[in-house]
C-alpha cells in the first residue's frame, strides 16, 4: 500500500503540509478536528539518535491524531532511569517494560492499566496471536502491548573476509570459538600490523536477559535456556554442567586477553561502534546483519560479512525468546482517566494498519524507498538507519508478516538472515519458567539476579575460583534461590493439571 504525503512537493516542506494533507494511506479522513493527542513515550534507543521532528515522525503523528513526545533513553541506562521515574511518579504516559522483577512488582502493586478486558474494542490488538500476549501476562492479566519480535532471533554474524583470511570455519564447539577469537584477535585479520583487532567484544549486559551471550552459547552445546525441568524439578541454567564450561570459555578468553577487559563498564553502543569501525570479528545477534554491514563498509569498504546459524554439537540450537522487545504499558501516575486510556490503545491499533507498519518499517516513500512495481527499494540505507530504524526498533513490527504491504527488495545478505530467522523458531529451546509464577521472585528477583550475574562476572575475571564460584551457589540458594525453585515447580504441576 502506498505512503500518500502530498507527493510532488519537496519533503522539505513535509511539516507545513501535513497539517493540510490526509492520512499517509490517502483516504478521506480529515486533518481538521480536535487538536492532537499529546502522547509521550519512554524509548529505548539502540544506535543513533534520531534528527529532531524528523517526518518519519511526523508521518506517524499525522496519521494517528497525536503530537509525540519521545524520551529517547540510551538502552543502557534506561532501566534505571525508568526505575527513577517510578519512583518519583514521572512516568510518561506509554512507557516500554520488560518482562523482569521489578516491573512485575509494579504492576502487582497497582501502578498499571490493566488493558486485557479493553482489547476487543480495538481491531488489531484483539487478533494478535495469543502468545505474544501470554508471554507478559502478569497472573493470567494483560498490563501492556507486546513489542511483538520474532520467536528465535539469535544468529552468528561474523568477518568473512577475516574468516577466509585466516582458514576459519563458524564455530560449532567451545574449543571452535575459542579458537576462532584467538585467531581474529593474535593473527591480524585486517593485515595492518598491529595486534589491535579483538574476535568479540562484549558489553556489560553479557550475561542479561533473551540476548546474554553465555545463555546463547550454553543453549546451543546442549544447556537449558534459563532453566531445566527435569521430572518435575527445576535446576537454573547457572547450576548446569554446560553453562559452566561456557563460563571457563570466557575466562580463558578474558586471562588470555583475547576479549576487551572493560566489558564491565562500556554499554552496547559503544561495543557497536568497535564492530562498526572494523575492530571485531564475530557476535551473537538478533538483529539483522546487513546493518552491521552498511556501517562497517563506510570505514572498511571492502568488508565482507556473513551470518550463519547458531548450532553446537548437537546442531542448530538456540534460546526462545518471548517475542516482544518488551511491551507498552500505561502508568496511572501519568494517565488518569479510562478515556485516555483508549486514546492510547487507539494509537498503538493504529500501528498495526498497513500503512503505519509501511512507515515503521520502510520510512517515507521516495525519500527512503521507491515503488520497483511489485517490491519495494531501500533508496539510502544511511538515511534508514538514521531515520527508520529507531522506529523500527521501538514499535510493533509485524510488516514481513502481512501481505498487504509491498515487499522491499533487499540484499542477499539481509535477505540470507531473514530466511534464518524464519526457519529459527523450529529450532528454539523455550524457558520453562518465562510466564509462571513465584512469589519469590516477584519480591526478591532482583537480588537473586544479582548474586549470580556479579559472580559470573568475577569467576570470567578471575577474582573467584571455581570454590568461590560455588560459595555464590550457595549465597543464591539461602537468599531465596531454592524456595523460588520449590515454587516453580509448584506452578508448573498447577497449569500442568489444568
Amino acid at each position: 500500500m502506498k505512503i500518500n504525503l502530498c507527493r510532488g512537493v519537496a519533503i522539505l516542506m513535509l511539516p507545513a503540509l501535513l497539517a493540510g494533507c490526509g492520512p499517509v494511506d490517502g483516504s478521506s479522513r480529515q486533518s481538521a478536528g480536535p487538536a492532537p493527542f499529546r502522547l509521550s513515550i519512554g524509548a529505548t534507543l539502540i544506535g543513533e539518535l534520531p534528527p529532531n521532528n524528523n517526518v518519519v515522525e511526523q508521518a506517524i503523528e499525522a496519521y494517528t491524531g497525536t503530537e509525540l513526545q519521545i524520551d529517547w533513553i540510551p538502552m543502557s541506562a534506561y532501566d534505571d532511569k525508568l526505575r527513577l521515574m517510578i519512583a518519583a511518579g514521572e512516568l510518561p504516559k506509554l512507557v516500554k517494560l520488560g518482562y523482569t522483577p521489578d516491573y512485575i512488582s509494579t504492576i502487582k502493586a497497582g501502578q498499571f492499566w490493566e488493558l486485557g478486558p479493553l482489547l476487543k474494542d480495538y481491531p488489531h490488538l484483539s487478533v494478535l496471536d495469543s502468545e505474544y500476549y501470554s508471554n507478559i501476562s502478569v497472573e493470567g492479566r494483560i498490563y501492556g502491548i507486546p513489542i511483538v519480535r520474532d520467536l528465535g532471533r539469535a544468529t552468528i554474524q561474523y568477518r568473512k573476509d577475516w574468516f577466509d583470511k585466516l582458514g576459519l570455519k563458524v564455530p560449532v564447539t567451545l574449543e571452535d570459538w575459542y579458537t576462532v577469537v584467538r585467531a581474529m584477535t593474535l593473527e591480524d585479520p585486517d593485515g595492518n600490523g598491529k595486534q589491535d583487532t579483538y574476535g568479540m567484544v562484549l558489553d556489560k549486559r553479557f550475561n542479561q536477559d533473551v540476548s546474554s551471550m553465555l545463555t546463547r552459547i550454553s543453549v546451543s552445546q546442549g544447556g537449558p535456556n534459563k532453566w531445566l525441568v527435569e521430572n518435575g524439578k527445576f535446576t537454573p541454567e547457572f547450576l548446569t554442567g554446560t553453562f559452566y564450561e561456557t563460563m571457563q570459555l570466557f575466562r580463558r578468553l578474558y586471562a588470555e586477553k583475547l576479549i576487551n577487559s572493560d566489558f564491565v563498564v562500556i554499554d552496547n553502543n559503544e561495543a557497536s561502534r568497535i564492530y562498526d569501525s572494523g575492530r571485531a570479528g564475530i557476535q551473537i545477534s538478533g538483529g539483522n546483519v546487513q546493518s552491521w554491514m552498511d556501517k562497517l563498509i563506510k570505514t572498511v569498504p571492502d568488508a565482507k560479512v556473513d551470518v550463519a546459524f547458531l548450532a553446537g554439537p548437537a546442531g542448530i540450537r538456540l534460546p526462545g525468546e518471548p517475542g516482544n522487545a518488551g511491551f507498552f504499558a500505561v502508568p496511572k501516575d501519568s494517565v488518569k482517566t479510562l478515556e485516555e486510556v483508549r486514546q492510547i490503545l487507539e494509537f498503538l491499533d493504529k500501528l498495526f494498519e498497513p500503512p503505519m507498519q509501511t512507515v515503521i518499517t520502510r520510512g517515507i516513500e521516495d525519500r527512503h524507498w521507491s515503488d520497483q512495481g511489485d517490491y519495494a527499494e531501500i533508496t539510502d540505507r544511511t538515511l534508514d538507519l538514521r531515520e527508520v530504524k529507531p522506529y523500527r526498533d521501538l514499535l510493533p513490527n509485524l510488516a514481513e508478516y502481512q501481505r498487504s504491504i509491498k515487499p522491499v527488495r533487499q540484499p542477499e545478505l539481509y535477505q540470507k538472515n531473514q530466511q534464518i530467522g524464519k526457519m529459527n523458531r523450529e529450532y528454539t529451546v523455550d524457558n520453562p519458567a518465562l510466564t509462571l509464577e513465584s512469589d519469590t521472585y516477584r519480591e526478591r528477583g532482583k537480588e537473586l539476579e544479582t548474586i549470580i550475574l556479579d559472580a559470573q562476572t568475577k569467576f570470567i575475571m578471575g577474582m573467584i575460583d571455581e570454590e568461590g564460584w560455588r560459595a555464590e551457589l550457595a549465597k543464591w540458594q539461602a537468599a531465596g534461590g531454592t524456595q523460588m525453585c520449590l515454587e516453580y515447580e509448584q506452578a508448573y504441576s498447577s497449569r500442568a493439571a489444568e
